[in-house]
């Protein structure tokens, strides 16, 4: 039987006091999610609604199919900035007309839907997707162009948002731009590098400049209409496919062009009646524990995440701080490494990189559960090969070409969050629990080294050290990287694509995984050196 069996016991003491914590942080994260939700704000939303315009989110709602799962992808996107949190986009993956799509909408009620500097990067985070994926893009446009006061920041990256379309549409997937108000300078070019684009009568106004930048540039005098209006592009220029009576009529041309692009996936599950997992997600709230510093069994989170609870463990009596196994997941199949006890040896080093060569071998996607707080350090297993033995699982990661999918649910730090694929190495979606926690190492031990750092120096130098304020340092260094380290912060930096409820997990990776599958999974022979 490989069907896993738990060993906890829900009603527990301890598994209960975990699963309040977990809920304190879900009541943070549902928080800022309400921000995001809430766009420029209640007054700003008004004043929209009196101009007869749906929200960016009521659009995306009537274009997606009926009852259709929407993956909100980076929504924490500006956290910790002075921008509102969402980067002023909605973006995610969605289906419309049984087509799984990116949908990337402006927030108009932000701003005018004006780009910053948050914008840029959640827009190309969802291109990289897109592209990776092969999914078709559907741009919801209503923007005002770069916010010009931020315009360093985002003039030079933001050109790769227009690059990106024009390669999207080279490979051979499609882009659609429904244009709902103004589309101006830099904004003016989404329908422009779009395959196909829709124009509402006397709403959408599309130009790279206005009006009043005319006057002042050329000394012509013109208005809306005649410069960019919906009529004249549809009669005129010839930059509007179709022309929409309304914002209703726009959105079901929209749906009518994803109707009619014949598109397919490369490969779908390989059944399509999956079993559920035999355990509860409720019981996921309260497996991983409020102090990091205590171990948990990630075995535990693979019985209910995958089918029926079904994993056929690799290699299990060996490096037995990192589980390896393949299961299904809603019917795809996967391979699964999870950390067990934090840190990595030599032996789950090796054990990893044979691993992810027999992913590639047989083309099935790998999905990385983080626990970990790097490869083991000290004499013994400096001297037992460890940097050469984690540079092997680390080279495979790198040069492995089946799709990953990374979920951060406990510690991700140092070279560990490298060779547990990070968002450095490209996985296709890195998702975040609120108790995981990144950095280059925990909190203390950082402060820790600093402090010792800083000891040493000065008796090296013969100086007086001040252990007072050396200690006050060590604890405001301590402060700073326990802040940084935090869920919200990443994702505010979009270095995941969203924060998610612990009991969402099996839902989220079963979208994640039918979406790679719109693209060709294919393994890799080809990695570089193995230092033996």
């Amino acid at each position: 039987m490989t069907t896993l069996r738990s060993t906890i016991d829900p009603t527990s003491d301890d598994i209960r006091a975990n699963a309040k914590a977990m809920a304190a942080q879900l009541a943070e994260i549902d928080e800022q999610l309400a921000l995001a939700v809430a766009g420029g704000g209640e007054q700003a939303v008004e004043r929209h609604r009196k101009r007869g315009k749906l929200t960016a989110r009521e659009r995306i709602e009537l274009l997606l199919d009926r009852d259709a799962p929407f993956l909100e992808l980076a929504p924490f996107a500006g956290y910790g900035s002075r921008f509102t949190v969402g980067g002023s986009v909605v973006a995610g993956i969605g289906v419309v007309e049984g087509v799984e799509c990116m949908v990337i909408a402006n927030d108009p009620t932000v701003k005018g839907g004006s780009s910053n500097p948050s914008s840029v990067k959640k827009t190309l985070r969802m291109h990289d997707i897109a592209k990776e994926n092969r999914l078709p893009v559907i741009s919801l446009v209503e923007s005002g162009g770069a916010d010009l006061p931020t315009q360093k920041d985002i003039f030079i990256p933001g050109g790769a948002i227009f690059r990106n379309l024009t390669q999207l549409s080279a490979a051979g997937v499609p882009t659609i731009a429904l244009v709902f108000g103004n589309s101006t300078a830099g904004g003016a070019y989404l329908p422009g590098m779009s395959d196909h684009v829709v124009m509402i009568e006397e709403r959408s106004k599309v130009f790279l400049a206005g009006p009043p930048l005319v006057k002042a540039a050329t000394g012509e005098e013109s208005d809306d209409e005649s410069l960019g209006g919906a009529a004249m592009h549809a009669r005129v220029s010839g930059l509007a496919d179709y022309y929409a009576l309304d914002e209703q009529d726009a959105i079901r041309i929209g749906r009518r062009i994803v109707r009619r692009l014949n598109w397919r996936k490369a490969a779908g599950p390989l059944t399509t009646t999956p079993r559920p997992p035999r355990y509860a997600a409720e019981d996921l709230l309260g497996i991983v524990p409020a102090d990091l510093k205590n171990p948990f069994d990630p075995r535990e989170v693979i019985a209910r995440i995958v089918d029926d609870s079904d994993f056929d463990e690799f290699k299990a009596l060996y490096g037995t701080s990192l589980v390896t196994g393949w299961a299904q997941l809603h019917g795809f199949a996967v391979g699964i490494l999870a950390n067990a006890r934090g840190v990595l040896f030599s032996q789950e080093s090796q054990k990893a990189a044979q691993f992810i060569q027999l992913a590639n071998q047989t083309n099935t996607p790998l999905l990385f559960l983080h626990n970990t707080t790097g490869y083991m350090v000290g004499k013994e297993y400096e001297q037992g090969g460890i940097i050469k033995h984690g540079a092997m699982m680390i080279n495979a990661v790198s040069n492995s070409t089946v799709p990953h999918i990374s979920v951060l649910i406990g510690n991700s730090y140092g070279a560990g969050h490298y060779g547990m694929c990070g968002r450095a190495y490209d996985p296709r979606f890195v998702f975040t629990w609120p108790s995981a926690r990144s950095s280059v190492m925990g909190a203390q031990q950082l402060a820790d080294v600093t402090y010792s750092v800083s000891r040493a120096s000065a008796l090296a130098r013969g100086k007086a050290f001040d252990e007072e304020g050396a200690l006050a340092v060590r604890a405001a260094i301590e402060k700073q990287i326990t802040a940084e380290a935090m869920p919200l912060v990443l994702s505010g930096l979009v270095y995941d694509d969203g924060i998610i409820d612990p009991r969402d997990t099996r839902s989220v990776l079963g979208i994640a995984l039918s979406a790679i599958h719109n693209a060709p999974v294919e393994g890799t022979a080809s990695f570089g050196v193995f230092r033996m």
